[in-house]
């Protein structure tokens, strides 16, 4: 199946609209209002379970190698997690995994 050029805009455009009335429904209806303590609490672990999800298929499967096992990636996973323990913070995880990654992409076989 092919679109015409035209159609891949109006695709992109009305897949955009719906996004963003999707998400202002959410946040425009009640951003001015202050959240119930219950919903603060668990809106903190929303970084904790989105980062495992993004991180794990790229692990185990990643697409650079062909799906093939690679050492460098389980590396960065495993200093990504224990960044993230050490400091109790995401993106020191993030960061301390992106580090390894590249440090073992350019010194590993």
């Amino acid at each position: 199946m092919t679109f015409t050029p035209l159609e891949i805009w109006t695709i992109i455009l009305v897949l955009g609209i719906g996004t963003f009335l999707l998400r202002f429904s959410f946040l425009g209806m009640i951003g001015n209002r202050p959240l119930p303590e219950w919903v603060l609490r668990y809106l903190r672990y929303t970084p904790v379970a989105v980062l495992p999800g993004l991180v794990a298929p790229l692990v185990i499967w990643p697409s650079g190698t062909g799906g093939e096992f690679d050492l460098p990636r389980l590396l960065a996973a495993v200093a990504t997690v224990g960044a993230g323990l050490i400091t109790r913070n995401t993106l020191a995880g993030i960061i301390g995994g992106l580090a390894v990654l590249y440090l073992g992409l350019f010194t590993l076989p």
